[in-house]
């Protein structure tokens, strides 16, 4: 079954750097927008950054300026640059299609201490 799948996490200090990946696990064709989303240690998953077919980003107030999301062409994986991390970006990053996802991953962690 096609399924999402992510990469890239780890740890890092406060103010540093991380870039994540994702890609289904099988090459779908799709006019929806990919979206990354942080689930917070015993909070709801949340999206933080999406991409649509237009090139049109858009980014959670926590983490504009500071992520970017990214494709090189439809066929590369859907990158998140994450960078001056802070703490509060701990969590587990997932990514999907966004409004219409497919079956989750399961996502990648990242841990950020100050």
């Amino acid at each position: 079954q096609v399924h999402m799948v992510e990469s890239g996490g780890g740890s890092a200090q406060a103010g540093g750097s991380l870039r994540l990946s994702c890609a289904p696990s099988e090459i779908i064709s799709t006019r929806n927008a990919y979206a990354w989303y942080h689930q917070a240690p015993g909070a709801e998953r949340e999206m933080v950054a999406a991409l649509y077919p237009s090139g049109v980003t858009r980014y959670a107030d926590s983490v504009k300026d500071r992520f970017i999301i990214s494709r090189v062409n439809v066929q590369s994986s859907v990158d998140l640059l994450m960078t001056t991390l802070k703490p509060e970006d701990t969590g587990r990053y997932f990514c999907n299609l966004h409004g219409s996802p497919i079956p989750w991953g399961q996502g990648t962690l990242v841990t950020v201490s100050s």
